[in-house]
């Protein structure tokens, strides 16, 4: 199961070791100090143990958007 890509926006910057601890996942900073995590994601399980650790490390999710597969870096696309 190839799973869907998605997009999920939070508040806030992310260092260096966050980001690392993210690596199957494409995350850059956007407007607004806002942090972009994009990521082929297989199931809901997936989803939600990402939104379980953003919610541990107090982290607000702004929004979780759905992305056409184009979306995803190719290097990532087997996330």
């Amino acid at each position: 199961m190839n799973g869907q890509v998605l997009e999920v926006v939070v508040d806030g910057r992310f260092g260096p070791d966050l980001t690392a601890a993210l690596s199957e996942f494409d995350v850059e900073p956007v407007g607004g100090g806002r942090t972009r995590i994009v990521g082929r994601v297989p199931d809901q399980a997936k989803l939600f143990g990402l939104l379980e650790l953003l919610d541990e490390l107090h982290i607000e999710v702004i929004s979780v958007n759905r992305l056409p597969p184009e979306e995803i870096s190719p290097l990532r696309g087997d996330a």
